[in-house]
């Protein structure tokens, strides 16, 4: 690994490559869950349909998660947001979509994005159950990311 080029993304060649993984698909699970959990609320208070509530969960997943990542990376590198944002793009970008990809297909199959109601038990434990499935298939995505230096921790 190139010590100067993850010593601008926060990370150094030293550091354990899957803890540093893990803490940024945290990191990244944090925004996803905020939109995610948003958007089916607001798709299934609104009677949307599954489809068309797990597409704006996508959206408000991916709106929240590049905030969570543009934001402390201008701070530390006392850059636009916009810099910010060419820094972690493709990072964000491929993690989220993973993450959220998973996240909808296990919650759609447990039943919780076809729930009539948020007050529904299901609609509940379809994110119980989405969360750890989408942690689980983006880690290995953030640790290829970040080996490749493709994704700046935040």
């Amino acid at each position: 690994m190139d010590t100067q080029t993850h010593s601008h993304h926060g990370h150094s060649a030293s550091g354990n490559a899957l803890v540093t993984s893990a803490q940024a698909t945290l990191h990244c699970l944090t925004g996803c869950v905020i939109g995610e959990v948003a958007g089916l609320m607001i798709g299934i208070s609104l009677g949307l349909g599954a489809w068309v509530s797990m597409g704006l969960a996508t959206i408000l997943a991916y709106a929240s998660g590049m905030t969570l990542g543009i934001i402390p990376v201008a701070r530390r590198e006392n850059v636009s947001m916009l810099k910010a944002l060419q820094i972690i793009w493709i990072g964000e970008v491929l993690s989220i979509g993973v993450m959220e990809l998973v996240m909808n297909a296990v919650d759609y199959s447990v039943g919780g994005a076809q729930a009539g109601s948020i007050f529904e038990p299901v609609f509940w434990i379809g994110i119980a159950a989405a969360i750890p499935a989408g942690f689980l298939a983006a880690w290995p995505v953030n640790w290829w990311l970040l080996k490749r230096n493709l994704k700046a921790c935040h």
